[in-house]
């Protein structure tokens, strides 16, 4: 499919092209021995990239025909939904990390425990991610930090007792519309053995 915009397709249309876009991902990127450096082909070998296709399935399940605007677990399937989003989107972040894994072990704001030991990308939470990111990857433009700083306050109201923003459904398709633009975004930006490869 060309680069068909997100608000131009029906919200299944764009989870329909989210969950082909992660498959693509998963089954590309969980095969690069050979021609990616050797860290990071290891370690997107070991990465459960399968996951994420299964995670951009269930996007299904937080929008309109199966969730009801005035359903009274309305609030619960928001919580839902944004937990799921936001743990495609921490697994996003991990996968654009572990294809550049030896960019990421020199860089200067590199995450490290306590003991000053590298924390590779499948050992990182959400937070951290994101402001390594702000740090170094979205050095001139941090829209995208704002976003998923948004998406992840939501996820945290799966922590239920104390009040949070869930936002609404409308901003949930939103949100949902706007990964399918962040996934091709990181797409975009890593690198391919030759033009074929590429999407």
């Amino acid at each position: 499919m060309t680069a068909t915009r997100a608000e131009e397709l029906t919200i299944r249309e764009v989870i329909d092209q989210i969950v082909s876009k992660n498959d693509r991902i998963a089954r590309f990127w969980s095969t690069a021995q050979g021609w990616a450096p050797l860290d990071a082909a290891r370690l997107l070998r070991k990465s459960r990239l399968d996951l994420q296709v299964s995670l951009a399935r269930t996007l299904t399940l937080w929008v309109p025909p199966a969730i009801r605007p005035q359903a009274p677990d309305m609030d619960g399937r928001l919580i839902l939904g944004y937990a799921n989003l936001g743990s495609l989107v921490e697994g996003t972040l991990k996968w654009f990390l572990s294809v550049f894994y030896d960019n990421y072990k020199a860089d200067i704001n590199a995450l490290r425990d306590k003991a000053g030991e590298l924390k590779g990308p499948d050992a990182v939470m959400l937070e951290p991610l994101r402001v390594f990111f702000k740090r170094s990857v979205w050095v001139s433009d941090d829209s995208w930090d704002a976003w998923i700083l948004r998406v992840q306050q939501r996820r945290n109201a799966i922590h239920s007792y104390k009040h949070r923003d869930i936002g609404t459904l409308a901003e949930l398709e939103r949100d949902i519309r706007k990964y399918w633009d962040f996934v091709q975004d990181l797409d975009d930006r890593v690198p391919y053995p030759d033009e074929e490869c590429r999407p």
